[in-house]
C-alpha cells in the first residue's frame, strides 16, 4: 500500500507541473485543485501509515 501511495504521490507532483505548462485559465486551475486534492491525501496516507519509533 505504502509503494502505491507514494506512486500516486510522484504522479501527482509531475502530473501538476506539467499542466501548468499544457493549460491555461480556469481549465488549469480546476486541474491542478484535483491533483493537489490527489497529492494531499496520499500525503495523508503516508503519513498515518508511518511506523511508530520510539
Amino acid at each position: 500500500m505504502k509503494a502505491l501511495l507514494w506512486c500516486v504521490l510522484a504522479l501527482s507532483l509531475v502530473f501538476n507541473v506539467a499542466t501548468s505548462f499544457a493549460f491555461d485559465g480556469v481549465q488549469q486551475v480546476l486541474i491542478s485543485v484535483g491533483s493537489g486534492v490527489v497529492v494531499i491525501g496520499s500525503a495523508v496516507g503516508l503519513f498515518l501509515m508511518r511506523t511508530k519509533r520510539s
